[in-house]
């Protein structure tokens, strides 16, 4: 991966275009730097970590393969779209597959969903736990239908700069009871308990609470559906490495391991960034693709609107407990996708969310990419990404102490689940806490997602991907304006082609 980013073409030396720098390697700032390169500017993107992606960098480690972060691709068009920019097929960089089921929802009672984009099985599906929910569930798709439409096509790539613009789809939010929340909206469709987990879990992987992400997010169950869910051959890195080499072949460079101290600031407008060292970078445009909250705490020395106090007051998304692991033997009955939920739903949340307490129980995300890619592992091993929800640092937890008992718990539910044997077969392992999250990704508070997703601070009430505080300032990413998901970072930064100005047409 290091040999993809480090120096400039001999061009940019002599290249008088419009300079551009991008603070972040994540697919918000990767994606910013393509869309910026097709309109007229020279970028540099500046990554702290010594290989790209951010939360999207790739652990190698035993002859295994794992993705760090992302691991489930949505909306594959807004991949596509990039690679046109820049006179390519993503075809010709990625190969993309789809996953079907897309998840295996089990249930602590051992009982088991099949959750695919075929209307008939999830019928099917649906009429084993509650025939009389069929209907319901019909209704629910169709909802979540329109709230697509308008939540993600009409408004997902448009900035919400001004109090007006929050004001023009009031009436569409209220309509689509975007009021409420994700759990609240499925409840009003469906009567079954676990159908209604199976149907409100979405925000979690965005980083919100069912019980409290806005009924916005009921979107996701039809973009999926529409879209499909797929996996990138050779993990999620490979979109990391072919977004890295559009970037190159716009003559721009992405810079590894250079920390940026600040973005310099004169008479209100951004010049360009600082570096821990104390090179400085002049741009005529930043574009910042770190956690939103650490731009305005850290890189900018007197924010407004987004004030330290304001940010205490904020809600960040939970913290994250990764555990990467190979295995010596393969379990050929386990999904590529799986959600191994615990006995209590509603009640861990709010553990999570609400008391930030560690939680003897816990729902796990179980992620099995050599189910549909052998070659992430040796020959007869299974690469495993097992993920559980945690409190953020706010909880005051000590992972330094945690993180081994809590590594063994979680081993522990999958051996007696869907891993029998697993103690005896891991060869590999490695953990990531909200610590790491915090130190090696500068995240606010540990937060696996940057800022909650509830409706208070979505949209307008969201920090502006085009800044408030500083003019030629823009924001990119998870934090950001329409949110997290691969599809909320890449509509982040398609929204830059609505308020950066064209440099070919100011040339």
């Amino acid at each position: 991966m290091l040999t993809l980013a480090v120096e400039p073409s001999e061009r940019q030396e002599t290249d008088r275009r419009p300079h551009a720098v991008v603070v972040g390697s994540g697919f918000g700032g990767l994606a910013a730097a393509v869309r910026l390169g097709a309109r007229g500017y020279r970028v540099t993107v500046l990554e702290r970590l010594e290989q790209p992606g951010g939360r999207a960098r790739v652990h190698r480690q035993d002859g295994f393969t794992f993705d760090a972060g992302p691991t489930i691709v949505t909306a594959p068009q807004l991949f596509e779209e990039l690679w046109q920019l820049a006179g390519r097929r993503l075809s010709d960089d990625v190969t993309l597959v789809p996953i079907d089921p897309f998840y295996r929802i089990r249930f602590a009672d051992g009982a088991t969903f099949e959750y695919s984009g075929d209307p008939e099985r999830m019928r099917a599906e649906v009429a084993r736990f509650a025939p009389d929910d069929v209907a319901g569930y019909d209704r629910f798709m169709a909802h979540s239908r329109a709230v697509c439409r308008i939540g993600f096509e009409q408004l997902g790539h448009v900035p919400f700069g001004s109090v007006g613009s929050m004001l023009k789809i009031a009436p569409d939010l209220l309509r689509l009871s975007g009021h409420r929340s994700v759990h609240a909206v499925v409840a009003r469709f469906i009567r079954d308990e676990r159908l209604r987990t199976v149907f409100s879990f979405h925000p979690l992987l965005i980083g919100g609470n069912p019980f409290r992400a806005s009924a916005i997010y009921c979107l996701i169950a039809d973009l999926e559906r529409r879209w499909g869910v797929h996996f990138a051959m050779g993990g999620t890195g490979k979109l990391v490495d072919g977004l890295v080499r559009l970037i190159r072949s716009q003559n721009g460079r992405v810079r590894l391991g250079v920390d940026v101290a600040c973005i310099r600031v004169e008479d209100g407008t951004a010049t360009g960034v600082e570096l821990a060292g104390g090179e400085t970078i002049a741009a005529d445009l930043v574009v910042s693709n770190a956690d939103s909250a650490v731009t305005h705490a850290r890189l900018l020395s007197k924010p407004r609107r987004w004030s330290p106090g304001r940010l205490r007051r904020a809600r960040s998304s939970m913290g994250l407990f990764v555990w990467y692991f190979g295995t010596k033997r393969r379990y050929p009955d386990v999904a590529h996708h799986m959600i191994l939920l615990g006995p209590r739903y509603r009640g861990l949340l709010a553990d999570i969310f609400d008391r930030k307490v560690l939680a003897e129980d816990a729902s796990l995300y179980l992620h099995r990419p050599t189910a549909t890619d052998p070659s992430l592992a040796p020959p007869g091993c299974d690469a495993f990404y097992v993920l559980a929800p945690v409190p953020n640092l706010a909880g005051g937890q000590d992972w330094r102490a945690l993180a081994e008992p809590y590594r063994r718990r979680i081993a522990e539910m999958l051996e007696s689940s869907v891993l029998p044997g697993l103690s005896d077969a891991i060869v590999t392992s490695k953990v990531t806490t909200p610590r790491e999250f915090q130190d090696d990704f500068q995240s606010y508070r540990g937060s696996g997602f940057g800022l909650e997703p509830v409706l208070t601070q979505s949209a307008w009430f969201r920090p502006h991907n085009r800044s408030s505080d500083v003019r030629n300032l823009y924001l990119v990413g998870a934090g950001t304006h329409p949110g997290a998901g691969l599809p909320g970072v890449l509509s982040s930064a398609r929204i830059l082609d609505l308020v950066v100005p064209d440099a070919r047409v100011s040339a």
